[in-house]
């Protein structure tokens, strides 16, 4: 994956072959924040400067940055993964949830 981080925060990078750019979207936050640039080295500086001016302007407004969660996911998943699932949970001596959170946390971990 390509990804900047700086500050605590997060972009994915793509790259726009039709418009020969760079661009990216501030992830885990409530706003819609991007940038974009022709290099590399513009795109971190642009990045950097996207994170700075939204977090100088959250502070202005007396606004938390961070999107808040509330905990509770519910997705769907095939009925085979579901049953590996709970029997690797059953088998660990967790309750799905419980496995199902550690192994998400180990996940997120990697792409943070």
């Amino acid at each position: 994956m390509n990804i900047m981080s700086y500050k605590g925060y997060a972009a994915r990078i793509e790259y726009d072959a039709e418009d020969e750019i760079f661009f990216g979207k501030l992830a885990g936050i409530t706003d819609g924040i991007g940038f974009h640039a022709d290099t590399v080295a513009d795109l971190k500086v642009s990045f950097h400067e996207a994170v700075d001016d939204y977090i100088e302007t959250c502070a202005k407004i007396g606004k938390d940055p961070q999107r808040t969660y509330s905990g509770k996911m519910m997705f769907r998943v095939d009925p085979e993964v579901h049953a590996r699932a709970a029997k690797a949970a059953e088998l660990s001596g967790k309750s799905l949830n419980q496995w199902a959170a550690e192994v998400l946390a180990k996940a997120a971990s990697k792409a943070a």
